[in-house]
């Protein structure tokens, strides 16, 4: 991996992983510190909900570069939104320790926008200690490539080439086109899941959003070389004029648009089984995202449960710990207006 560019900066830093709920920024990350090289590392992970689910999968990857100390979780809350409470004692935690990290990466939750984020490096407190090295958008091409975030990709083009701006039919779009509008590098993740055709369509629904030239790279897993995705050098915090947002105009932004919640579930013999019930449960009910971890009797390790919209995935992720809880426990997320009762009913049963 290159060396940091602290050595010419004098500043650490940091780079802001951003992305749509489920696109994959968890497993990207995963990957990054597997492939760290003996690069100090540290991570600030951010949620939107109660419940932490992505800081507790990465503690588990086994990596050395990610002990206990090396990760930051904040849930319930949009970093951009809580800088003095939250971010700035993060990040001047992570600097006064006796080993500082060599690069500091910052996971966004899925329905964050970047920009006022990248703001927050204007702070006194870190100003002249933390750069943003690049700001890294991660979409899922599937969900992509089924009208999650644009319905008609010709529609809006054609609306932009006509009127220079978009309206837009829902906030996950608007969101989504945010998060691009931020992006040094745009990974295009699982591009497994998507043929040649809906890939090449994928590519240019991102390339119509953008106002600049940002790096495309494509990915499956997650898997991108460490090297493309540090030591980008953009300095983002001085840069943020060329990067343009539907919410330039207002004092701050709210979350109001989503909701999320948490159901608690007994164990579960039949992963198979809960799996197509949590399938037909975000379909019936326009579920954004799922994820949480379950416990399966007769089965020492926990199963972590991911669902973006009605696509479910499993796997056993790790041992459970001793005197650990064998809790089994989901987060929900969704538009606003999402019937907790009945997604709650539907789920526990």
């Amino acid at each position: 991996m290159s060396a940091s560019p602290k050595a010419a900066t004098g500043k650490t830093p940091a780079t802001v992983i951003t992305g749509f709920l489920g696109a994959g920024k968890t497993t990207l990350i995963r990957g990054l510190l597997e492939r760290a090289d003996g690069r100090r590392l540290a991570l600030i992970i951010n949620e939107f909900g109660d419940v932490g689910i992505d800081g507790d999968i990465l503690r588990s990857c086994g990596s050395p570069t990610c002990t206990e100390d090396d990760v930051i979780e904040l849930a319930n809350g949009c970093l951009c939104c809580t800088v003095a409470d939250d971010f700035v004692p993060a990040i001047e935690k992570l600097l006064a320790r006796p080993d500082p990290p060599e690069h500091i990466v910052i996971e966004t939750s899925g329905l964050a926008l970047p920009k006022p984020l990248v703001q927050a490096f204007h702070w006194p407190a870190i100003k002249s200690r933390v750069t943003v090295d690049g700001v890294i958008a991660v979409v899922d091409a599937a969900a992509a490539a089924e009208g999650r975030f644009a319905p008609d990709p010709a529609a809006l083009a054609a609306q932009r080439d006509a009127a220079g701006t978009v309206d837009h039919e829902t906030p996950v779009e608007e969101v989504f086109e945010d998060q691009l509008l931020c992006a040094d590098l745009i990974v295009v993740n699982k591009t497994d899941l998507v043929g040649p055709e809906d890939l090449a369509r994928v590519e240019d629904l991102i390339r119509n959003a953008l106002n600049r030239d940002a790096k495309l790279v494509r990915a499956s897993q997650g898997a991108v070389d460490p090297l493309v995705l540090l030591g980008v050098g953009a300095a983002v915090e001085d840069d943020l004029a060329n990067r343009p947002s539907h919410h330039d105009e207002e004092e701050g932004h709210d979350h109001d648009d989503f909701t999320s919640f948490v159901v608690e579930l007994p164990p579960q013999p039949d992963p198979v089984a809960l799996a197509k019930t949590l399938e037909e449960v975000a379909g019936l009910h326009g579920v954004l995202r799922l994820k949480g971890f379950i416990d399966v009797p007769g089965k020492p390790m926990r199963l972590l449960v991911q669902g973006v919209g009605t696509r479910v995935q499993t796997h056993y992720d790790r041992l459970w710990k001793p005197n650990e809880p064998r809790r089994s426990r989901l987060v929900v997320i969704g538009e606003t207006g999402l019937d907790r009762d009945a997604v709650t009913r539907a789920i526990a049963g």
